[in-house]
């Protein structure tokens, strides 16, 4: 694994108690970097941490509780000193079905976790960054939000959402030392694999030209550079990690 240089610097990774989040967090704090970790499950979090030891952190949260986030960018801005990067990796997949056919409550938790929560926390977590004219944020998206993946619009229309609130932000503070990016990876074997059927989960591997799934170790590697202080003429940009199929 190669290391970047993250020495002396406080990063929040979402959803870091597993999957993608955890390679993340596991990756900065190889580099150098202090984290805090910032997930729902509790018992997850307490493994994750045990596993990255050093000086991490364990926030449990909802990132769909616009209070719970206001809270817990506070108290890890006091815990760490200052936050210099936000990387955005909690959400779920919700289930599997026609637009017609697709639950009302269902619909409003992936909104809620997926797009509203990227926003909370990128919302929570400027004001400390603009306290130092620095910072990193990475928003995981899917090319399930560029291109629409059948019987997950939900899904789809919550990581479409995510790639519009990163172009609008990084223009936003382009003047500033924050630089605000997105990547869109094709699916990963995590434990979101759960949530869905086998049918989509066929479909999503017929879709890639390379013919497999990511790893979580792919995704952080970009991730991580995103998140360095290397990448400083990007911003509100979108990053594909899809093994072939995107096609714009």
């Amino acid at each position: 694994m190669n290391q970047l240089d993250f020495a002396n610097r406080r990063a929040v990774v979402t959803g870091g108690a597993a999957g993608i989040g955890l390679a993340v967090a596991e990756r900065l704090a190889a580099s150098g970097a202090t984290v805090a970790l910032w997930d729902r499950d509790a018992a997850a979090l307490e493994r994750a941490r045990a596993a990255i030891g050093g000086g991490t952190c364990t926030f449990a949260l909802d990132v769909a509780d616009a209070a719970a986030v206001a809270r817990a960018a506070a108290a890890t801005a006091a815990a760490l000193g200052r936050i210099d990067v936000l990387v955005c990796s909690a959400g779920i997949a919700g289930p599997n079905h026609t637009t017609w056919e697709y639950p009302l409550d269902a619909w409003r938790q992936v909104i809620d976790v997926n797009l509203n929560g990227v926003f909370y926390c990128n919302r929570a977590v400027v004001p400390a960054m603009q306290k130092n004219d620095y910072g990193r944020i990475v928003n995981i998206a899917s090319i399930a939000g560029k291109e629409g993946n059948p019987n997950a619009a939900a899904y789809s229309a919550s990581k479409a959402g995510v790639i519009g609130l990163t172009k609008s932000l990084g223009k936003e503070l382009a003047r500033s030392g924050i630089r605000v990016n997105c990547i869109t990876p094709a699916a990963v074997r995590t434990a979101i694999f759960d949530q869905i059927t086998q049918q989509h989960i066929d479909f999503m591997l017929a879709k890639i030209p390379l013919g497999r799934f990511g790893t979580v170790d792919e995704i952080a590697a970009l991730v991580c550079w995103l998140a360095s202080e290397e990448c400083s003429f990007s911003t509100g940009a979108v990053f594909d990690l899809s093994g072939g199929r995107a096609t714009y």
